[in-house]
This record gives C-alpha cells, structure tokens and sequence, in this order.
C-alpha cells in the first residue's frame, strides 16, 4: 500500500505544473487557475491514488489535459512575454551583452511556443522539467518511440528556425 500525501507528495509538484501550464497557455494567471484546478482534481481523486502508480504522472497529466482544453476554450493565444525564462540573461555584467542574451531566449522562446503541441510538451518535459523518455510517454499517453521523434524533430526545428534568423535577421 502507498502512502501518498497531499502535503508531502502533491504540493511540492505545484511549481513543475505552473511551468507545463504556462508552457502551454503562455499565460501567467492561466497557468496558475490550471495549477489551482489540477490540484484540486487531484485531492478529489485521493481514493484512488493508492492505484496510481506515479502521483506525479498522474497531476502533470491531469495538468496538461486541463491546459490543452483551456486553450481550446480561449482559442489559440498571442504570444506573451514571459521575464522567468529569460533570469539566466541577467547574469552576464555587460548591458549589451545582457541585451543581446534577452533577445535571444526571446527568439528560441518564440520559436519554441510555435511547435506542434505535442512537440512542445516533449521538449518542455524533457528539455525543462527532466523527465525520463518513459516518464513522458506515460504522461502523454504515447510510446518512448515517439517522445524520442518529437524531441528530436522540435529541436531539429528550433535548430533550423534560429539559425534563419540568425543568419536572415528575421
């Protein structure tokens, strides 16, 4: 028997769900509804987690569902810019350089939040939150075989677009 608990096992996940929803939704106050709504459906499912192999498989599925139908709903978003992603550029002392690190996550973001969604989850998961090939699998509902293919062809293609732009300045 599995002793799960909702302060010790769910809670903790509340910053890897924000960052998938807001992946996906590219909206900070999306993202947290969606991170307040997971965890809800989760504690309501709490007889059955004894049955779940992966309590974290399970909210970050029930997550992604969630953010996908929110999007759905909304209809597909315009991009926003999101300063977390771009913390890493602060470090470097030059304020050109700092600039020029900025612009950059800005274009891979960009490019990023164009992919097929399933390319973006895979990439997100792997890329972002770590996930193991066969975590991400369970989590999507597809095989290892095709994780493998979406983070391959995402990266392929962020790949090929910043180097476009890098070389058109488009």
């Amino acid at each position: 028997m599995k002793n799960i608990s909702f302060r010790n096992d769910v809670l903790p996940l509340k910053n890897i769900l924000y960052r998938l929803a807001l992946r996906i939704t590219l909206s900070r106050e999306e993202a947290e509804d969606i991170v307040q709504d997971t965890l809800i459906k989760v504690w309501n499912k709490r007889e059955d987690w004894d049955s779940i192999s992966s309590i974290e498989a399970f909210s970050l599925t029930i997550c992604r569902n969630l953010s996908l139908d929110r999007l759905k709903h909304l209809g597909s978003s315009s991009f926003l810019p999101i300063e977390e992603n771009l913390a890493v550029a602060d470090m470097v002392a030059d304020p050109y350089e700092t600039m020029h690190s900025k612009d950059r996550m800005e274009i891979v973001k960009r490019i990023v939040d164009q992919l097929p969604e399933k390319q973006k989850s895979c990439m997100h998961l792997r890329d972002f939150e770590g996930k193991s090939y066969r975590e991400i699998a369970k989590i999507l509902g597809i095989s290892q075989e095709q994780v493998k293919v979406n983070i391959f062809r995402a990266r392929q293609t962020v790949k090929q677009k910043y180097q476009q732009y890098d070389k058109d300045g488009l």
